[in-house]
């Protein structure tokens, strides 16, 4: 499965906009954990709670990433609790999952 990159400007869109300088424009790999807040404990709850959720519905990562319009890397960094992500894509997700923000957060204990 490959990415399709379409650069406009500075940026290259990937599944969401990589914005390249030119040390790392060969650096087109999968997203990095957030150095800041990779493992911390809120996003690994709530990945956890994405997770589980998604299973519960018989969802494979693919689908749910489709279905949110997210790369499936990238899910499976918000599941292992990776990535600080945005409110859109949390939004994306939780109308995947057919939820309200508010119902995956009480789900989550947060």
């Amino acid at each position: 499965m490959g990415y399709l990159l379409r650069k406009v400007e500075n940026i290259f869109w990937v599944s969401y906009p990589v914005v390249l300088c030119p040390s790392n424009k060969e650096d087109l790999g999968m997203a990095k954990p957030s150095p800041k807040h990779a493992g911390d404990h809120f996003l690994v709850v709530l990945g956890a709670t994405i997770r589980s959720t998604r299973i519960s519905l018989g969802l494979s990562q693919e689908a749910l990433a489709v279905d949110a319009g997210l790369d499936r890397s990238y899910m499976g960094g918000i599941e292992r609790g990776e990535h600080n992500l945005t409110l859109i894509n949390l939004a994306k997700i939780c109308s995947a999952l057919d939820l309200k923000i508010s119902e995956i957060l009480i789900k989550s204990g947060n």
